[in-house]
């Protein structure tokens, strides 16, 4: 899985004009505004939870059941999607096993900058006033819980707008929305939801046919190198991004590995993926492609090497990131 859901939809762009707005003259995030976001942050670490919540973008809903407990061997959680073909996730502090019974396939891989919710804001989460105007809103109840509403305003076009309502007494994130100019074009929220109750330990493992015969393994292996062992580089990152890490990955059953490079401006996140094709693979179609709500692909190709740039920002951040990989010499 390389983001939230498979690619299923292409954009065609005949022309792309880029012009980003200047940053807006906002004032800094208050005090008590960044202490939520702190409070969130930390939450998925101190908190046993267990609920069902909904995802829904681009007329799209699909129903998740999360199982969460914190022990003093750390995290253990089991996410399995109830709407379409059965999906589900198992994971023990950042080794993950994703099982997809149609296929009778698992998947196995370090979480790397990949975010579920609610756990969406890395822990510590940077300071994220930089690129957001953070602000808080009013109280408001959600399922039955208070929470206060935390509204993440863009100081510039390069990123999208966020809204989170964090619970008031555990700081669990409840709701959550990404915004473009105004609207809301994606969303996650519980439906249903216990904080702090007791987790009992089978309801973190495997059901009795994941454990049967005739399953195919695929170990997704990283490896993590050293700033500037890549051959290529982001020549003018976008305003507010830094490089997290340089890893080299294989993403299929395919023993081959490809370059990765991850950014982040301290909540949304981009990958970009560099992939040497053979001299016999058809030439990919360059442009723009889309996944769901806030996910955004672009696709180039350069000197017999095809760049995918993808991740949760306006699509003239992906294309601005994308045409800045350069090859180094």
């Amino acid at each position: 899985m390389i983001s939230r859901h498979s690619i299923i939809s292409l954009l065609c762009f005949l022309a792309f004009d880029i012009q980003v707005v200047l940053a807006q003259e906002l004032p800094r995030s208050s005090e008590g505004a960044l202490e939520w976001l702190k409070k969130m942050a930390e939450a998925p670490r101190r908190h046993n939870y267990s609920g069902v919540f909904i995802y829904y973008a681009d007329s799209h809903i699909e129903a998740s059941r999360i199982v969460h407990k914190n022990d003093q061997a750390g995290e253990h959680e089991r996410i399995e999607v109830l709407d379409g073909p059965p999906r589900i996730v198992l994971r023990t502090n950042d080794e993950m096993k994703c099982y997809l019974p149609e296929s009778k396939r698992i998947y196995t891989e370090k979480r790397w900058f990949r975010k579920f919710f609610p756990d969406i804001l890395p822990q510590p989460f940077g300071n994220l006033d930089e690129n957001y105007y953070i602000k808080e809103v009013k109280r408001e109840r959600i399922i039955d819980h208070e929470s206060q509403i935390i509204s993440l305003i863009p100081r510039d076009s390069l990123r999208h707008g966020h809204q989170f309502w964090i619970d008031t007494q555990t700081g669990l994130l409840l709701k959550s929305a990404i915004m473009d100019s105004g609207q809301i074009i994606e969303q996650f929220a519980f439906a249903q939801l216990e904080i702090n109750g007791e987790i009992q330990s089978d309801l973190l493992k495997p059901n009795s046919f994941m454990a049967q015969d005739g399953w195919k393994v695929t170990n997704l292996l990283t490896s993590v190198i050293s700033e500037g062992e890549l051959k290529w580089q982001i020549n003018d990152l976008p305003s507010g991004f830094r490089k997290l890490v340089e890893v080299k990955r294989n993403l299929t059953e395919k023993p081959v590995f490809v370059d990765h490079i991850a950014l982040s401006d301290g909540l949304a996140t981009v990958s970009v993926f560099i992939e040497s094709m053979a001299e016999d693979t058809p030439t990919p179609t360059s442009g723009f492609f889309t996944d769901r709500g806030a996910i955004n692909i672009y696709v180039r190709v350069l000197e017999g090497n095809k760049i995918t740039t993808i991740g949760e920002a306006p699509m003239e951040t992906i294309k601005l990131i994308g045409d800045s990989v350069i090859k180094i010499n």
